[in-house]
């Protein structure tokens, strides 16, 4: 059990046995971190935790109190139609494996670094910083500052979308506007569609929320997925669903534009918020960006909330992204203030200066040629140097490759061994809830050390045709 979660808990027993009574003011997050000798992260996500439960409720500029008995959740996780008990270890492992040097990281959900105009950037936030005036350090607080908000508005128009500066909020990264999305339409308890496989962040949000979720393979047979869909949305009472409509992680697969209007239009019949995570939507490889779900939400009922970053376009590590939604604009900033309070305001200045007056569409036009002739690259030699019996998806756009493995190998054992060659992947466990995608992995193509790449894939190749062997005997 994670260290936030035992915190959680703890507390849990305290308001239970009235150590903390209804109405009282917990102790502050310094406090709680100082006593229990843990961070300020940690004491946070217990109490985000205990809250989204109903134990306890925050007041703005007052901190948090102990809720009345009938707003709590006693144990949502023991209803749920799925839990995921052990995501979050595994989770952490892996991506500890990542800070490993000089391991290959083909398991990496970002982009190469060198993909990105670093310079620039550092140009942008310098000149920003030289200009800011004292009062616009204040300008970053929720919805954020308004010149980044209307240089993204502007590129929605400019793609065909009536999106109003007002409409959008700045988030630390897509994560949070994806977490504080599905917060801001849902209660513990709730319903909630989620793909299978999925980003494993959402698997973490069903959890710390409390919710149930329903899994469903939307992008393997979209026919199929969508009288499933419809059936989920009639027969569970689903409050939400939350999906990646383009290149999506980690089977880089793309719903159709058929299908993104039929989901539309049962969410809005059916009263489902759409939570849309459209991280990858820029980096396509045909001539035309592919249409989003909010391209269809053009009723007056507003049901997606478009969730977006530049994490995966232009500056990973920044942790900048946003949320498109003017039906929840209010409710969402109110959330974001008493959790992360806001994003930085030096990056906002940077940013905004950097989409005004830098070359953000040629540097993007670069990156798309340069993932799709990697992306190419790679499949060549995973045709060259695998089994003939791993299958694999060939994306339109994105960086990532999901690879089927032979009927009876397990991705996460492929994983541990490629690990002692200083080599890492995405095992499939680490994107469901069960056992079922253990048999996949996910590779990130987007590494130009040709040789060494080449060398993993084959030696990759080489502990396929042993298992394969073993299996046989």
């Amino acid at each position: 059990m994670n260290r936030y979660q035992q915190l959680a808990d703890l507390i849990k027993q305290q308001i239970q046995h009235d150590t903390w009574r209804a109405g009282e003011r917990m102790p502050s997050i310094r406090v709680i971190s100082r006593s229990h000798s843990v961070s300020t992260g940690t004491v946070l996500q217990a109490y985000q935790q205990l809250e989204a439960q109903g134990w306890i409720v925050a007041k703005p500029q007052s901190g948090y109190f102990v809720s009345a008995k009938l707003d709590r959740v006693e144990d949502p996780k023991q209803d749920a139609l799925c839990t995921y008990p052990s995501l979050n270890d595994r989770l952490f492992e892996f991506l500890k494996s990542h800070n490993q040097e000089p391991f290959l990281k083909l398991g990496s959900a970002f982009p190469e670094p060198n993909l990105f105009p670093l310079e620039a950037l550092n140009r942008s936030l310098a000149s920003a910083g030289r200009r800011a005036k004292p009062e616009s350090i204040l300008a970053h607080m929720p919805p954020g500052i308004e010149g980044l908000r209307r240089a993204i508005a502007q590129r929605y128009i400019q793609q065909g979308l009536n999106i109003s500066h007002d409409d959008i909020v700045i988030t630390s990264g897509a994560l949070e506007a994806l977490n504080l999305s599905m917060q801001v339409v849902t209660k513990p308890g709730d319903a909630v569609v989620i793909e299978m496989p999925t980003f494993y962040g959402a698997l973490q949000c069903v959890e710390r929320l409390g919710l149930k979720a329903i899994p469903l393979a939307l992008h393997s047979n979209q026919t199929s997925a969508l009288v499933q869909l419809e059936q989920a949305f009639s027969q569970h009472n689903v409050t939400a669903c939350w999906l990646m409509s383009n290149f999506h992680n980690p089977t880089g697969q793309s719903l159709s534009d058929v299908s993104k209007q039929k989901i539309v239009e049962l969410a809005r019949k059916h009263q489902v918020h759409l939570i849309e995570d459209d991280v990858y939507g820029e980096l396509y490889f045909a001539q035309d960006k592919p249409s989003s779900l909010k391209s269809f939400d053009n009723g007056q009922q507003e049901q997606v909330l478009h969730c977006c970053s530049l994490s995966k376009s232009l500056c990973p590590g920044y942790r900048l992204g946003w949320v498109v939604s003017k039906r929840f604009h209010q409710p969402i900033q109110k959330l974001q203030m008493m959790s992360t309070l806001s994003g930085s305001a030096p990056i906002q200045l940077g940013i905004a200066h950097y989409l005004q007056h830098g070359s953000f569409d040629n540097h993007l036009r670069r990156l798309r040629k340069t993932l799709h002739q990697r992306t190419q690259h790679m499949a060549d030699m995973l045709r060259r140097y695998m089994p003939s019996s791993v299958e694999f998806t060939r994306p339109q756009g994105g960086y990532f490759l999901w690879l089927k493995l032979p009927d009876g190998v397990s991705g996460e054992k492929l994983s541990q061994q490629l690990a002692e060659y200083e080599i890492t992947v995405a095992s499939g466990s680490l994107f469901a809830n069960n056992s079922e995608c253990d048999g996949f992995v996910r590779l990130n193509t987007t590494f130009a050390h040709l040789a060494e790449t080449e060398q993993a894939i084959k030696q990759m190749g080489d502990l396929l045709r042993l298992a394969l062997k073993e299996a046989t005997v």
